[in-house]
């Protein structure tokens, strides 16, 4: 017997809600660092009570969107540099403690994207990517060697500007590029130092490391960067709460 097509099931309205006002982010109008309208100006704009438009907001704000300030509003979410480093930066010290690592970049340059690299950040395999070589240290002493690839029609001003690149690349993206990297996804795996990563890090080439391999998304899920990460985990190790 043929059973029936489950009907389709409507969105509550406050879910809704939060997605209107989610293309709106999207779209510019609210940039980050922006307060949004007053709750009772914006329920009133959307035509819903007031508990209804704070439940929106709610759902923006667990999401990582905006921000609920007492007493100030709501705001779109920036990514300052704490906040991205320490929100997207998972490696700890043996102890477990927290450190700030410093970037040191060795190249920049344009090339094409290999097959699983324009997969990676949704463009056509060959397609022009700018990629960014650097190593990262903590505590002085050399920890991670990685490359930062993004598509160079976007991002290829990076080629030469800044002449000094900051720590924290995803403020630079959001800020210049309007480009907000709203959640990562992220692959584990062991690979072996290739002679340039071992020079930098330190280790004897054909050392085991750990290889992250992280693609940023923004609001809508469109990969910004896609970034392979080869870590050095002799005083290191790499936590994440789920």
């Amino acid at each position: 017997m043929t059973q029936p097509a489950q009907r389709p099931v409507a969105q509550p309205l406050h879910r809704q809600l939060r997605d209107l006002m989610m293309a709106r982010i999207e779209a510019g109008e609210w940039s980050p660092g922006t307060y949004l309208p007053p709750e009772t100006r914006l329920a009133e704009e959307y035509g819903v009570a007031v508990g209804t438009l704070r439940k929106a907001l709610l759902d923006l704000a667990s999401e990582g969107v905006v921000v609920r300030r007492q007493g100030k509003g709501t705001v779109v979410a920036s990514h300052d540099s704490d906040a991205v480093l320490f929100r997207f930066f998972n490696l700890r010290r043996a102890d477990g403690s927290t450190l700030r690592p410093e970037s040191r970049v060795l190249a920049r340059e344009r090339r094409k994207a290999r097959a699983d690299e324009a997969q990676a950040l949704g463009v056509k395999a060959g397609t022009e990517v700018l990629c960014i070589t650097r190593v990262r240290e903590g505590d002085g002493v050399p920890i991670l060697y990685e490359h930062i690839l993004l598509d160079a029609a976007r991002f290829g001003a990076l080629e030469h500007l800044p002449e000094v690149l900051p720590n924290t690349l995803y403020q630079l993206y959001q800020t210049e590029y309007a480009a907000t990297v709203h959640r990562a996804r992220e692959e584990i795996t062991v690979d072996f130092a290739t002679p340039d990563c071992a020079r930098e890090l330190g280790l004897p080439s054909g050392a085991p490391l750990l290889h992250i391999r992280r693609v940023a998304l923004d609001y809508s899920d469109a990969p910004i960067e896609l970034r392979l990460s080869w870590v050095s985990t002799a005083n290191l190790h790499y936590r994440v709460e789920v």
